[in-house]
């Protein structure tokens, strides 16, 4: 490799700077493509077809800028996960593709102020308790048995709706992206059949890379802001990372299908059928924001109502209030998402729908979408790790407006698929190797999802976080380390 350019697949990366690749506009490109990374995940950024997903994406009208890629970036469907794409609001375009099929899957992390030598000795209490109380694999079963009336309302309202129905307290709101609410959600416009499989999940990790892990904090890099977050070393956190469950996908889907139909005349001018797109301005745009509203909203419930699910489980094993544990939410953040936002572009205040795809929303300290809590050091951004590895909690960074429209990794990005990491690992010796080796209690439906999701399956969080610090759009302050996880 090159100092200044590298070749792979008939894509040509020029090094803009340090962690700055760049694929220039050429041919139909509307825009250059960037590619956010080191040498060594850039390595492996072009193992898959990642740069191809990057540079066909620029072929979307109202590109703005560039498009980009993240450290964590690998092939998905049409666009790369780990890939943000900012299109003009009133002369471009919105993609469900660029949005992905599990519509706000995100994570959320929970304070406490228990420490790792209070839980030790009650690690396999806690998975089993956990594991038996929150519902986990493919299919129906949530927290609540929700009538449509129900549905509704959660697609509508979001947390308010777990708030009234006791499921919440009004901090959770207020520490949640968008405080839990998207405006401008229709429960109108999500099809009978998504609501038909999402009523009967709502409460659910799901299965694939879904999961819920207790950590400890083992390093604060930023004390200033640890404290702001209530982060100290030897803490026991809890994080949840899922989505929107069958409802997501399914409307995902739908429009994806409507898309097909009415707009044949865009789809052809794109390199890639899997980027379809509905015209900023036209009736089917309108109602994909307003659906993939309402799940986002949907999700944010799923994951309030495992949340406040593990709340009652704390307390049953270690025999105090979740109060007296303050276990308090410290933040929620989404990926899978396409939001309005308005962004300084060339002097001039623009309205973009910035797709974040395997990415995180990672705005600076004094934004005023950043939670009052918050605003003064910057948005929380969690990056979960693998199994075996830390998960980090980050700040939004100073030049993330610049540089990707207020954005940053999302996680550690695949190395290989899961039907590899089947082959290649056998659940049974992970979840073995996980107890005895680093003390790390997993439970999950089959042996198949850990497998899927073993600690050899991902590239370095490390390095990505790393890579996210050092450009200054997501800054570290806190890494933790499994203590138990539980999963589909």
């Amino acid at each position: 490799m090159s100092n200044s350019t590298f070749d792979a697949d008939d894509v040509t990366l020029e090094q803009v700077r340090e962690y700055v690749w760049e694929i220039p506009q050429e041919g139909d490109m509307r825009a250059p493509a960037r590619v956010l990374a080191s040498e060594a995940l850039l390595e492996e950024i072009t193992e898959d077809k990642t740069l191809a997903q990057i540079k066909n994406t620029t072929h979307l009208p109202g590109i703005t800028n560039y498009a980009i890629c993240m450290p964590d970036g690998h092939q998905g469907y049409g666009f790369p996960v780990g890939g943000v794409g900012a299109l003009d609001a009133e002369n471009g375009c919105i993609s469900p593709g660029a949005v992905g099929y599990d519509i706000n899957c995100g994570v959320r992390m929970m304070r406490t102020n228990l420490t790792y030598d209070e839980l030790q000795g009650q690690e396999e209490e806690l998975v089993e308790s956990l594991f038996a109380n929150i519902p986990s694999g493919l299919g129906g079963g949530g927290i609540v048995e929700a009538g449509i009336d129900d549905v509704d309302e959660i697609l509508a309202r979001g947390v308010d709706w777990a708030l009234e129905n006791g499921h919440a307290v009004e901090e959770d709101l207020l520490h949640c992206e968008d405080e839990g609410m998207r405006e401008g959600a229709d429960p109108d416009k999500v099809s009978q059949k998504a609501k038909d499989r999402g009523k009967n999940q709502i409460g659910s990790l799901g299965s694939g890379n879904h999961f819920l892990e207790v950590q400890r904090v083992t390093d604060v890099f930023d004390d200033e802001v640890g404290a702001a977050y209530g982060l100290e070393e030897d803490q026991i956190v809890v994080l949840i990372h899922c989505g929107s469950r069958g409802l997501g996908h399914q409307t995902c889907n739908d429009y994806l299908r409507k898309i097909e139909q009415q707009h044949q005349g865009l789809l052809n001018q794109l390199p890639d059928k899997e980027l379809a797109a509905a015209p900023a301005g036209s009736q089917l745009a309108a109602d994909y924001y307003a659906a993939m509203n309402a799940a986002i909203n949907f999700a944010w419930v799923n994951r309030q109502l495992i949340m406040h699910r593990t709340r009652q489980v704390f307390e049953r094993v270690f025999g105090r209030s979740w109060e007296e544990m303050d276990m308090h939410l410290l933040y929620d953040v989404a990926h899978n998402i396409a939001k309005k936002e308005t962004h300084t572009v060339d002097g001039e205040e623009r309205e973009l729908y910035v797709h974040r795809k395997g990415a995180t929303r990672a705005f600076p300290a004094g934004h005023p979408e950043v939670p009052k809590a918050y605003r003064d050091v910057g948005q929380p951004v969690i990056i979960p790790g693998s199994m075996g590895a830390g998960s980090y909690v980050l700040r939004g960074g100073e030049n993330s407006m610049d540089l990707t429209f207020g954005s940053t990794a999302h996680g550690a990005g695949r190395l290989m698929s899961r039907t590899q990491a089947k082959n290649e690992f056998w659940g049974g010796d992970v979840q073995q190797q996980l107890e005895e080796q680093d003390r790390i209690y997993v439970k999950a439906q089959s042996g198949a999802t850990v497998a899927e999701e073993a600690p050899g399956v991902y590239k370095d969080v490390d390095e990505v976080v790393r890579v996210s610090d050092e450009l200054g759009i997501g800054d570290k302050v806190a890494r933790t380390f499994p203590v138990c996880n539980i999963k589909g």
